[in-house]
């Protein structure tokens, strides 16, 4: 038993590297921005079409991998989409110019929904009863300690060698959790026979849409503040380029803590504990918008969102209690759903940016994001109520 549980932390520690590898490309793109924006010679609100490309690319192969990916052992398949995800890493490094560079993000966003989604539901299946909560936080501790470790360094060496060696790091990265899942995690095999359709049964459950539309919607309010961070701090805070790295360390700090907060408030209450989130989300992207133009208050802002940013756990925790035979795709959809975030919130404050509004409209774009994440998470909680008084009857 022993042997089995060790096997189970370096299965999900491979898991969470790959997530590392996944955080560092995915934010780091967003701190870069003003780098590859001066390279290539386009307009900071244009080289956001990056970052909303990549997010694009998460939304399309999440459920499209996940339905193939069902008739594939597990591990393979988490073996073969890192594999992806290494190669559009390097062809990212490789780049010519903002068309080239825009591809190649949506190609790179292709894996992770289906990446994220299995290694949450392997990791939940290799944990003990009353840990599934804590197994899937685990995973996604490697998108938050990218944000301490990876995405600061990356902005360092941005600065310092070009915003190209973050993806060609990146890319190594991921091969090394490639050979780590390859070695350390169980082949598991048995159960029901694959099925495209019993995967795409999920789609017939109106509570897992609601589910999902409450990270597209909420979690936007988090990438419309941080995907112009970085030049928020410089053009309107007038913060000394230095600083950048150790800006975006603060986000990833808060983002840590969070996420381990969240996994409690996802095992006392799913609905309650996404509520709490998305009312830290409005609070903190105002905050933002308040302080823009004094760049340490911008940080402390930017660090106090990050402690909203484990708001996926709760989510993914009601999908696993609602996707009945689906919850492969379900899984793989939850962050499909946190990526169309990822394009929303850049769109909506780059359209405000563009119509010659301040950087303080990407806070209050971020505050009306997570509005409507609470408005979809109420009509969940009325959707669900019947289910309730069921159950209750039941007991």
């Amino acid at each position: 038993m022993a042997q089995l549980d060790r096997q189970a932390r370096l299965t999900i520690l491979s898991f969470a590297m790959g997530a590392f590898a996944i955080g560092i490309t995915e934010f780091a793109a967003m701190g870069l921005l003003p780098y590859y924006a001066r390279d290539l010679g386009v307009a900071e609100p244009e080289a956001g079409h990056a970052v909303s490309a990549y997010a694009i690319g998460v939304v399309v192969g999440a459920p499209v991998l996940a339905i193939l990916g069902s008739y594939l052992p597990r591990k393979l398949l988490l073996i073969l989409l890192m594999a992806v995800f290494m190669l559009t890493n390097i062809l990212t490094s490789l780049a010519t110019g903002i068309d080239t560079l825009v591809i190649s993000r949506v190609l790179a966003g292709l894996p992770h929904g289906a990446f994220l989604g299995i290694a949450m539901l392997f990791a939940a299946e290799l944990s003990p009863p009353g840990r599934k909560a804590a197994g899937v936080a685990q995973v996604l501790m490697g998108l938050t300690v990218a944000n301490i470790v990876g995405v600061p360094a990356a902005g360092a060496i941005g600065q310092a060698f070009g915003w190209r060696w973050c993806f060609v790091i990146v890319a190594a990265i991921a091969a090394c959790s490639m050979a780590m899942m390859a070695r350390v995690a169980p082949d598991v095999r048995g159960g029901p026979a694959p099925s495209a359709l019993r995967e795409l049964s999920a789609l017939k459950n109106r509570a897992v849409w609601l589910t999902l539309g409450v990270g597209a919607i909420g979690f936007g309010a988090v990438f419309a503040v941080y995907s112009y961070f970085s030049a928020a701090l410089i053009s309107a805070g007038g913060a000394p380029e230095w600083v950048i790295p150790f800006a975006l360390s603060a986000f990833g700090v808060g983002a840590t803590a969070g996420n381990y907060y969240a996994g409690r408030l996802a095992t006392w209450s799913q609905f309650g504990g996404t509520l709490i989130l998305l009312l830290g989300m409005v609070a903190t992207t105002l905050l933002y918008a308040a302080v823009m133009g004094h760049w340490i208050a911008m940080v402390a802002a930017v660090a106090a969102l990050g402690l909203t940013a484990g708001l996926v756990i709760p989510l993914q925790m009601r999908l696993m209690d609602v996707a009945g035979e689906g919850q492969t795709l379900a899984a793989a959809l939850n962050h499909a759903a946190f990526n169309a975030g990822n394009a929303i919130g850049p769109w909506l404050a780059g359209m405000g940016l563009a119509a010659g509004h301040g950087w303080h409209i990407t806070g209050l774009a971020g505050a009306l994001l997570a509005v409507g994440g609470i408005a979809m998470l109420g009509l969940a909680w009325i959707d669900a109520r019947p289910k309730r008084r069921l159950a209750v009857a039941a007991e």
